[in-house]
């Protein structure tokens, strides 16, 4: 199983972008997916998660300027992120995980965002 995230770029503050991550291969679609950044040096951090009947959960960074969503038939998650600020130049991994039989976790490859002052 692969997860494929996309969507990364340059951008200028105040802009927006919107990540995508899709999963290949057979998993469970009953699973907590998520997006997660870390800047160098700096630990990985939570961005955001979403259950599949749709819960969230944000990072306080996050919070009133990205938004989780995902699409449980194709096993994505996407992350809208508006007023994009320096600090949110990161790369940005998601991951997929389940804590119950099949337990499985998940994590993509990582997308770079970078957002010029």
């Amino acid at each position: 199983v692969q997860l494929q995230a996309s969507g990364g770029g340059l951008v200028q503050a105040g802009g927006s972008l919107r990540l995508s991550c899709a999963a290949s291969g057979r998993i469970s679609n009953t699973n907590v997916m998520g997006w997660y950044r870390q800047a160098p040096g700096k630990q990985r951090e939570l961005v955001a998660d979403i259950t599949t009947n749709g819960s969230t959960n944000y990072g306080d960074s996050a919070k009133g300027r990205f938004t989780i969503s995902r699409d449980n038939s194709q096993n994505a998650v996407y992350l809208e992120m508006n007023s994009l600020r320096p600090e949110d130049t990161a790369v940005y991994y998601c991951r997929a995980r389940r804590s119950y039989f099949p337990v499985y976790d998940y994590w993509g490859q990582g997308t770079l965002v970078t957002v010029s002052s």
